[in-house]
């Protein structure tokens, strides 16, 4: 129980602990919506032109 009391400092440690566990739970909510959302408009964007596909070696056909 001397862990969970923090030295008498658990009313300070706990909530900022919790509060950091949140700010990164919804950091990471919000980068998988945005890269779902991203991957998306991509999917979108190459259905419109799927001619235009990069060279696998850009090198290649440059002289």
């Amino acid at each position: 129980m001397k862990f969970l009391d923090m030295g008498g400092h658990a009313a300070f440690v706990w909530p900022a602990l919790g509060v950091a566990a949140l700010i990164l739970l919804v950091m990471t909510v919000t980068s998988l919506r945005g890269l779902r959302a991203s991957e998306a408009a991509l999917r979108g964007a190459e259905a419109q032109a799927p001619h235009r596909r990069a060279r696998a070696n850009p090198m290649e056909h440059e002289a």
